[in-house]
């Protein structure tokens, strides 16, 4: 063979493998793209087919909802499987009517609101108690106004009152309670302005501790005064306040979902609270709350913690002495027109099946390697 011919031939065999190498190329490139498509699709499978639930809060996105925000920023719905979307609440958002309306799944609400729609035929039941003890509290100058040690220390002074809210049954029940009087006292209709309290026409101004409470106290220090706290729980006045409810139907059809759901949540709270997890949860809550500072977040949080964990009990540990404290105190002011006996209404067994009685983790990555103690 000639030495041309032998150039030619060389060439030839040199296209057809550098040819057939590009086409192996090929199609390992796509091979390669189909099983990341075929792995992207499974992946989105797998998302889509997650059960999806609604969880509507009892007011806007700050500090009292830092578990429910930290439950999504952490991942920890998703760990339980389910798709979840934490909607605000408020004035014209409450989660019991979107409940009975099938609008959501979950919600929070306070006693009296559960109590009041269950008087009326709502069909509620109470899965966790969120906050241990109620933050709602009144604010005053402690270096203005006299020391106030005890409940008969409030006589002569103006005290605010939501008339309508919550705070107006709790403080009327302290009133009943140790025998005091309108005459003793002075009750003055209060608004979303503090202009009367910073003018010290109101002694006592009705705030939640853990949020509002923290803001106001910071403005005073910068002025140079000191705020005192009225805590009515201390002279045995118990209102319960946030509550994770569902309808009786969701928990007696899905028990198994909404035990998921509710560990997760309580779950969540307890990593959200921990002292490692603080400044990382603050800051998720600022992604909502733009207008509260970080800084100021923080105190908020660590005032929320006393609140939700005590060490006296375990998170989401329903109190159901204090629930049924607050539907007498309820009855007897002519609020709700017939008696509740709220063990009809409190599921006792919606965390400890799903959460068993161990130890709490403070894995930062939201884990869900976390249990509470529940109380039977």
């Amino acid at each position: 063979m000639s030495i041309k011919k032998r150039n030619i031939l060389t060439k030839f065999r040199l296209h057809n493998n550098v040819s057939t190498l590009i086409l192996w190329a090929a199609m390992l490139s796509l091979a390669l793209l189909c099983i990341s498509c075929s792995r992207e699709h499974d992946k989105s499978a797998s998302v889509n087919t997650l059960p999806s639930v609604t969880y509507r809060l009892k007011w806007l996105f700050n500090a009292s909802a830092a578990g429910d925000i930290w439950a999504l920023k952490a991942g920890f719905f998703k760990k339980a499987g389910i798709n979840v979307t934490v909607r605000e609440g408020g004035a014209e958002q409450d989660a019991i009517t979107e409940i009975l309306m099938g609008r959501a799944m979950f919600g929070t609400a306070s006693a009296d609101q559960v109590i009041r729609a269950v008087t009326k035929g709502a069909d509620i039941v109470v899965l966790a108690q969120i906050f241990q003890s109620n933050p709602l509290q009144w604010i005053y100058f402690a270096n203005k106004t006299r020391e106030i040690a005890r409940p008969n220390d409030l006589k002569g002074l103006t005290v605010g009152i939501t008339f309508g809210g919550n705070d107006e049954a709790i403080f009327n029940a302290l009133m009943k309670k140790y025998g005091l009087t309108e005459n003793s006292i002075n009750l003055y209709a209060v608004h979303y302005d503090y202009a009367p309290f910073w003018k010290h026409k109101v002694a006592l101004w009705p705030v939640y501790k853990n949020t509002e409470g923290i803001v106001l106290q910071e403005k005073m220090a910068k002025q140079g005064d000191k705020a005192g706290f009225f805590d009515p729980e201390r002279y045995g006045i118990k209102f319960v306040a946030n509550s994770l409810i569902t309808s009786r139907r969701a928990w007696q059809e899905n028990p198994l979902l909404v035990k998921k759901f509710a560990s997760a949540l309580i779950a969540a709270w307890i990593s959200a609270l921990d002292e490692k997890n603080i400044k990382r949860t603050a800051e998720a809550v600022h992604a909502y709350d733009t207008d509260t500072p970080v800084a100021i977040i923080i105190r908020q949080l660590e005032s929320t913690r006393r609140f939700v964990m005590p060490p006296e009990t375990g998170p989401g540990s329903i109190d159901t002495a204090a629930w049924q404290q607050t539907a007498d105190i309820m009855f007897q002011q002519g609020l709700v027109t017939k008696r509740l006996d709220v063990r009809e209404i409190i599921v006792s067994n919606a965390l400890s099946d799903a959460l068993p009685q161990k130890c709490i983790s403070t894995d930062p990555t939201g884990s869900l390697n976390i249990y509470v103690k529940t109380q039977r």
